[in-house]
């Protein structure tokens, strides 16, 4: 198309000249966090088992047989209103009543356990001193029987006779003895059956605290509980049901040893029996009738045990009964209600996997290219005919569900847009630097607003595919051109934080993208060229009706030359193309013969009008990607003026000419992750107003580098960032000493890529090894920069120029206050607290203007002053920061704006 260059500057001119840019300041809200909730644990209130009288056991069970009584009349009440309605009420409340009442009987099991326990050691003692008596008694009968053999030398006829029938009591008493011997093993034996039982009931205890646990669990799930999650719902019912046969069965086997006690009276009797059968000494009767005594005594302890026991695991059995009945209603409650809930009440992840789904179907000629577009139009519509389909399709063959979904497919239009991000990278599955966090912050914002956002992503063979869901090959291979070859490409689908996702993988010799790494390979130029003509080939291929195609940086720059050059001759032409610089540092430069492996024309383009750099004869990518799209951007307004200059490397003319359609959006940052109130790295969450948790903070950091902890208020000043020559490392230097002058701590943690830079503060750490307020840590730490982040009174950022920077948004979000040098993105979001011409609502941290280190000196040494003698107002500046809005929403209402007018002039020009 030989003038499209052209069209796309005209139409971007008058896009941009109808509406200025938004201020920054302007547009930055100021919004109030509150106080993070406490959470509340269902076991809160447990004690651990206490001894207790049969009468406190009494008034135990008496309470719990009244909670049980209130909670069936509850439940009768929440039963006639459940039918009034025609559904059952059931409340979460009362499930979580009666795990209380679970936990009651557990503690009166605990004290029967220890009753039980104290009586074995009882009847312990008892056999000691049985097993003492039985041994005098033997030590006499052997006495006996010594004297008898002494004495029968001298015996009559007649006192010999009476000899031999005391010798047979003795030889009787010998047998009783032995029987009572075997009696008393087998009450050892029954001692260690009490011990089983013990075992029987922790397991059983264990088993009641592992379902309370699961329970807790599977309510937590269920209050997020979606259709797409039914299967991984109903997985966990499963368990829950086998969890409560297992603890059943474990209930009856506890009953069982129990019973088995019922034999000892038999037992006993038939003691007595032989006892009372037998012709013995009036000695050897008191003898038998004290164990008698004893061992009644014993039986009516065990009778006692048994029947405690007896009704605990009664009063547990009624209760698992009761929780299981309760947990099937309100199962069969939350599905029902999930199944009514609005579309908007879907989590973006259900209805991306819908419009992968559409897209899968129509790449592999499974519905026409009408049909798909309809279909994703029902999609990010967020349609709940769509839904239902989807929901009952469950073991339902894919053609039944295709034709359920061409049913539908009815003709309609949308409010929303199809925007299509093509980039080298996407935090969290490959990320190098804060490229990857603009495509899933950005992404996710305009999702949240509506818009049908995919992203096209290179398959690395280093990313982190454990962050992919639902990762799939779909069943089409597409052809594209490289090198005068047409090459094969698989295509992926997955979902990454909530956003449908495109992974390109080359079947190229040159295995582009199987390299270990994402950048700094020799042929990268090549690679990266190949995968931008090979994501328009899918768009291309797909007949996706695509509103917006936004490229990233010098790697996907390709981009719009091709769309324009190639694919519009096509008649790939409605969408509209939006750049983002993120650095203008790197503009992605090239001998111009490379530039035709990816099929554009060498000739045409290499002219200083379009893509021949303006500073020597070689091709420049982001110098054409200016040219040729619709909407160019960078990271924040004052880089947007600083690129104008010479902070444009070489481009300031190019972006001159083209200015009327290059507007600067300041970033946002991932206020979920970067949450003190949630974050999971921090020793103790904290909130703007409840700050004890970031000293809590600043002691265990201190603790964890073994630094100083002697002065509590001791200010902390952190920096995390890469140590290169663009973020001052010579201001980084001189920061360390000046802090320790002024009698701070420092913390650094960041490496540096440059050998000489690195060795350069390897030295400076040695030099602080033993200075217990100086810490470098040449590396880098993610769940130690949340700590540092968290722990930090200030935060410097002394850049050479910085186009956006996220790392001041960061700390302020956590109460660390800025010193920032007035550049680029740092110059839209720090605004100094002792310049009276800024709105004392704005100003929020310590600036400064000449990369020196006088200027450096007057920000930090202002700071340090407020810190010291005005606590309070620091207090305040501390608080107001951590309440400014940095998140991606004001941000993504100005991308969306102009994304708006481009299509709507797009749609005016067909």
């Amino acid at each position: 198309m030989a003038c499209s260059a052209a069209v796309a500057g005209a139409e971007a001119t008058a896009l941009l000249c109808r509406r200025p840019a938004p201020s920054l300041i302007a547009g930055r809200n100021i919004l109030a966090v509150s106080r993070r909730p406490r959470h509340c644990n269902l076991r809160t209130g447990a004690q651990p088992p206490q001894k207790t009288t049969s009468s406190a056991n009494y008034r135990n069970r008496v309470n719990f047989q009244r909670d049980r009584a209130g909670a069936s009349s509850d439940d009768e009440q929440q039963q006639k209103s459940g039918d009034e309605n025609g559904l059952p009420n059931i409340q979460l409340e009362d499930l979580v009543g009666k795990i209380q009442n679970t936990e009651k009987n557990i503690l009166l099991l605990n004290q029967a356990r220890l009753q039980a326990l104290e009586r074995a050691d009882k009847i312990l003692k008892e056999k000691e001193a049985l097993q003492q008596e039985i041994n005098i008694l033997e030590i006499k009968l052997s006495e006996t029987g010594a004297q008898s053999e002494l004495s029968t030398k001298g015996m009559s006829d007649a006192e010999a006779l009476e000899f031999d029938v005391l010798k047979e009591e003795n030889m009787l008493l010998k047998d009783d003895i032995t029987f009572l011997k075997a009696k008393l093993i087998d009450i050892t034996e029954k001692e260690e059956s009490l011990f089983k039982l013990e075992k029987e009931r922790a397991l059983l205890d264990s088993s009641l605290r592992e379902l309370e646990c699961a329970f807790i669990a599977a309510h937590s799930d269920m209050l997020k509980l979606g259709p797409m999650q039914h299967d991984a719902w109903w997985e966990k019912v499963e368990n829950l049901e086998e969890l409560l046969e297992s603890t059943a069965n474990q209930v009856e086997h506890a009953a069982l040893i129990l019973d088995g006690y019922h034999a000892f009276q038999d037992k006993v009797d038939k003691l007595e029996a032989s006892l009372g059968a037998t012709n013995i000494s009036e000695f050897c009767l008191y003898l038998v009738d004290l164990l008698k005594k004893r061992v009644k005594s014993i039986e009516e302890r065990f009778q006692a045990c048994n029947r405690e026991m007896h009704s605990q695991i009664e009063l547990c059995e009624h209760s698992i009964v009761e929780f299981h009945d309760t947990l099937s209603k309100l199962i069969k409650e939350s599905e029902k209600k999930s199944m009514e809930h609005y579309q908007e009440g879907m989590p973006s992840e259900f209805w991306s996997r819908i419009s992968l789904l559409i897209d899968g179907w129509s790449l592999e000629k499974k519905i026409s290219n009408d049909d798909a577009n309809i279909l994703r139009e029902m999609a990010w519509k967020r349609d709940n005919r769509l839904r239902e389909a989807y929901l009952s399709s469950r073991g339902m063959a894919e053609r039944e569900l295709i034709d359920s979904f061409l049913k539908m497919a009815l003709p309609g239009t949308s409010s929303g847009l199809h925007i299509v991000h093509i980039a080298a990278e996407m935090a969290p599955v490959a990320k190098v630097g804060g490229l990857a966090d603009v495509i899933s912050g950005l992404g996710k914002a305009l999702q949240k607003k509506g818009n049908l956002v995919e992203i096209i992503l290179p398959k690395y063979d280093c990313m982190q595919h454990n962050q992919i869901n639902n990762l799939k090959v779909l069943d089409v291979v597409v052809q594209s051109y490289f090198e005068g070859n047409m090459f094969a490409n698989k295509i992926w689908t997955g979902t990454v934080e909530g956003l449908p996702v495109y992974f390109i993988e080359p079947q190229h010799p040159g295995k582009f993208f199987w390299r270990a790494q994402y950048y700094g390979e020799h042929d990268d130029f090549k690679r990266f060229s190949y995968f931008s003509r090979v994501a328009l080939e899918l768009l291309y291929q797909s007949g996706k009706k695509v509103d917006i195609i936004h490229c990233h940086d010098w790697q996907t720059a390709f981009v719009a030359p091709l769309y324009w050059d190639v694919y519009a001759n096509l008649g790939f032409s409605l969408a509209r193309i939006c750049f983002t610089c993120h650095n203008f540092e790197y503009q992605g430069t090239a001998p111009a013969q490379d530039l035709a492996c990816c099929g554009l024309d060498v000739e045409r383009l290499d002219r200083p009008d379009r893509m021949r750099d303006n500073s020597h004869g070689r091709i420049n990518v982001v110098k054409g990607a200016i040219v040729y799209s619709n909407i160019v951007t960078t990271v924040s307004p004052t880089y947007a003026q600083e690129v104008r200059s010479e902070g444009g490397r070489g481009l300031q003319d190019t972006l001159k000419i083209h200015s009327k359609k290059f507007v600067g959006i300041i970033n946002g940052i991932d206020t979920d992750t970067w949450n003190p109130s949630t974050d999971r790295f921090l020793k103790v969450q904290y909130s703007a107003n409840d700050l004890y948790g970031k000293s809590a903070n600043k002691a265990a950091l201190r603790k964890q580098l073994k630094m100083s902890s002697a002065n509590a208020s001791q200010p902390l000043v952190g920096c995390i960032t890469r140590l290169v020559p663009q973020k001052g490392v010579h201001l980084i230097r001189h920061a360390i000493y000046k802090t320790a002058e002024l009698g701070g701590q420092f913390v650094l943690l960041g490496s540096s890529p440059v050998p000489n830079i690195q060795r350069e503060f390897e030295g400076i750490a040695d030099q602080f090894q033993n200075n217990s307020n100086i810490r470098l840590l040449l590396k880098y730490d993610d769940a130690l920069s949340h700590m540092i982040f968290a722990a930090s009174d200030m935060f410097i950022v002394p850049s050479m120029f910085e186009p956006c920077g996220l790392t001041q948004m960061i700390a302020m979000r956590y109460g660390s206050v800025p010193v920032v040098r007035r550049t680029g993105g740092l110059n839209d979001s720090v605004f100094d607290f002792d310049d009276e011409t800024i709105p004392m609502e704005l100003r929020n941290g310590f600036t400064f203007l000449k990369a020196d280190e006088q200027g450096f000196d007057s920000a930090l040494e202002r700071a340090f002053n407020y810190y010291h003698r005005k606590p309070e107002v620091w207090k305040q500046l501390v608080q107001k920061d951590m309440k400014i809005d940095f998140s991606w929403d004001t941000s993504a209402s100005q991308y969306e704006d102009i994304y708006q007018r481009a299509a709507a002039q797009a749609r005016a020009a067909t």
